[in-house]
């Protein structure tokens, strides 16, 4: 009889725990899971994926996204082994440490283990539940259950290390290991591990910022496991055994303050903008720029922009001595500030007279006292020259040479070569003067570093950008005109104590003392560097060859060793002395002096302004009218015909494209056109 019923007993209980099984399915199945998406601090990286900047989420915690791939092996093997040993192979509950805790505290009358597993335990952050209370861990063991059933071993891990409490407002591993030790968890020592594994334990207690003697004896007990189970050796136990654990927090990295403020205003939405930024240089030009300020006053300051001309990329942006709200308004952006150039835009002024064919580096000027109706403008010095080479008289900065060029030019023709060049002036009135050669327009750092990025590609405009793809833009000079100028101030002597290395460069002090520059360039990289006051008041004694100028010399320094040489003289290049010059070149005569003389001014009629013109066998048909003969015709600046003694003449145009040319007589009279060649 006893046997007969052994069958149905065992067909009983297997249909009682089949119906326990559906039922716990259906329980697990219907647990309702909180949200798994978690938001993180945005972050801003570096070209290399480095980090600059991070911003905590809207509670004001730090919690940074974290990969598995990228935290050090050696820490998952140690936190699995101390907190977790059968992670992998339970399903969310490990049975038998949940037996063994309850055995421990039934015979001992205290809770000597837990049992918690890694999958619980992110339970419990997820709902920020408590750990004692019976209804909590039911409440813990299901919702493992439930993520087991959703989620892969990796994504439970990767919720931890995201969630994981390290004291204070740091959440985490790869916040608590920026941090506590100032490095990404990439690579970690053992003791540096033991106490990232250690202090989630008990995160206020064992904070090391708080309670380093505490955090020290818990990273001993996780030393002390490793040994025990291999994970480590007894050398490595013995080099780490006095390793100083951290009694202080250090900041999370804040470089490119203002540069990742401007890219998250532009793109609200991202969590991660990769820069074209290089994080070591921008440190080291933000230790410069503080540096440089540091004992001179509470209100000077500095910014400092550097970028690789040939990609348009921006390697570092400092637009500060220091992000605060102090005397020297450090929160302001200075490479967006609207300030005075000085005379930083007369390289442009001069490029422009040489495409113009008003005047070649050698040619002769004179520096001497000239007013324009009410406008007399005089040198930086209050001296005057003389008659001077165009090549000294940029290089020595004088003032009454590039007024006169720019009056020769019109003002408005410098303005749209700036506009060229990517840059936003902003001008008083309705029409711009002729002091915006002198400095007498608004422009920002970035605006400048960008026009002489163009100087030294050759002539044609780069936008500078610090993210996403660029796009050539607009020729502003001529190949031929971007390299006098370049070869030019390639030709300054550096600040005292500077190296003689042929640095291409140009300072500038605005009206008042309230502006000092230095942009200079090689053949690869540009920099520019302003000095001032935030709130634009005057800094006495400021000038941009005593401010900016070793400033300058000093962060190209800091980008690399030797300098990338700049190229040589275009092919179309006149290399010749003042006296080798056609008559016409010799000497710039102003509109001023040669007034009397325009009447019969010679004149480019066919083509006329603005065609658009077909060569022929590669040559261009050009007619003249007026002037006194010898004429001289230019293309872009370049001699073509010198000592011509008809009105018609055919060209050598080798190119397609825009260019100007321009006819000069024997009294020094010209006039241009700007035509299409197809």
């Amino acid at each position: 009889m006893m046997r007969a019923r052994t069958p149905f007993a065992l067909a009983v209980a297997l249909a009682v725990t089949a119906f326990a099984l559906d039922l716990g399915r259906d329980w697990v199945a219907a647990t309702e899971i909180p949200p798994l998406s978690l938001p993180t601090s945005v972050e801003v990286v570096d070209r290399n994926g480095i980090l600059l900047r991070a911003y905590t989420v809207a509670d004001g915690r730090w919690r940074m996204a974290v990969e598995t791939g990228d935290v050090d092996p050696a820490y998952l093997a140690m936190l699995v082994n101390y907190e977790d040993k059968r992670f992998y192979s339970h399903a969310g509950v490990d049975w038998r440490s949940v037996l063994r805790a309850g055995w421990q505290a039934l015979t001992n009358g205290r809770v000597v283990s837990g049992g918690s597993t890694l999958t619980m335990q992110v339970a419990r952050l997820l709902e920020e539940s408590g750990t004692g209370k019976m209804g909590g861990k039911l409440r813990q063991m299901r919702l493992a259950l439930a993520l087991e059933r959703r989620l892969s071993k990796d994504q439970i891990l990767q919720l931890y290390l995201l969630l994981a409490p390290y004291g204070g407002n740091l959440e985490g591993l790869r916040a608590a290991s920026l941090s506590y030790f100032g490095k990404e968890p990439k690579r970690l020592t053992p003791a540096e591990a033991a106490l990232l594994v250690a202090i989630p334990q008990a995160p206020e207690s064992r904070r090391p910022d708080r309670h380093p003697g505490r955090a020290a004896e818990a990273r001993g007990r996780v030393l002390e496991r490793a040994l025990r189970d291999g994970l480590v050796s007894e050398e490595q136990a013995r080099q780490t055994a006095g390793e100083v654990v951290p009694d202080a927090r250090r900041p999370v990295p804040m470089l490119a303050p203002h540069l990742a403020d401007r890219a998250l205003r532009e793109d609200p939405g991202n969590t991660r903008h990769r820069l074209t930024l290089e994080a070591g240089l921008q440190r080291s030009l933000e230790d410069l720029a503080r540096a440089t300020v540091d004992g001179k006053g509470d209100q000077l300051q500095i910014a400092i922009l550097a970028a690789d001309h040939r990609s348009g990329e921006i390697l570092a942006s400092v637009g500060s001595a220091g992000f605060l709200a102090d005397r020297r308004q450090g929160f302001v952006d200075m490479t967006q500030a609207l300030r005075s150039p000085g005379s930083t835009l007369k390289p442009l002024v001069y490029g422009l007279a040489f495409d113009e064919g008003l005047a070649h580096p050698e040619t002769m000027i004179d520096d001497k006292p000239v007013q324009f109706g009410t406008y007399a403008p005089r040198n930086f010095d209050k001296t005057w020259r003389g008659t001077i080479r165009l090549r000294e008289a940029l290089q020595l900065s004088l003032n009454i040479p590039v007024v006169l060029l720019t009056d020769a030019l019109g003002p408005a023709k410098v303005i749209a070569a700036m506009q060229r060049a990517g840059m936003k002036p902003v001008v008083k009135g309705d029409e711009p003067g002729l002091a915006i050669s002198l400095g007498g327009v608004g422009v920002t750092l970035t605006d400048m570093v960008q026009l002489y990025a163009a100087i030294a590609r050759g002539g044609v405009a780069l936008p500078l950008r610090y993210r996403g793809e660029g796009a050539e833009g607009a020729r502003v000079l001529s190949a031929v005109a971007a390299w006098q100028v370049s070869d030019i101030l390639s030709g300054l002597p550096p600040p005292p104590g500077a190296p003689e290395n042929r640095l291409a460069y140009k300072t500038g002090t605005s009206y008042g003392h309230r502006d000092a520059w230095a942009i200079g360039f090689d053949g690869r990289y540009v920099v520019g560097v302003w000095m001032g006051r935030a709130d634009g008041t005057p800094v006495p004694g400021a000038f941009g060859a005593d401010s900016a100028a070793p400033v300058l010399f000093q962060a190209m320094g800091r980008i690399s060793r030797s300098l990338t040489p700049l190229p040589p003289a275009p092919k179309a290049t006149l290399l010749v002395s003042n006296a080798q010059l056609p008559q016409p070149l010799r000497r710039f005569r102003s509109r001023i002096a040669a007034f009397d003389l325009m009447a019969d001014a010679p004149q480019v009629t066919f083509p006329p302004e603005g065609a658009e013109v077909e060569r022929l066998d590669g040559q261009l048909l050009v007619k003249l009218r007026g002037g006194t003969l010898p004429l001289t015709l230019l293309a872009d600046g370049v001699p073509l015909r010198t000592g011509l003694r008809g009105r018609e003449a055919m060209l050598p145009m080798p190119g397609a494209g825009f260019v100007t040319l321009s006819v000069i007589d024997a009294e020094g009279r010209s006039s241009r056109v700007r035509v299409m060649l197809k």
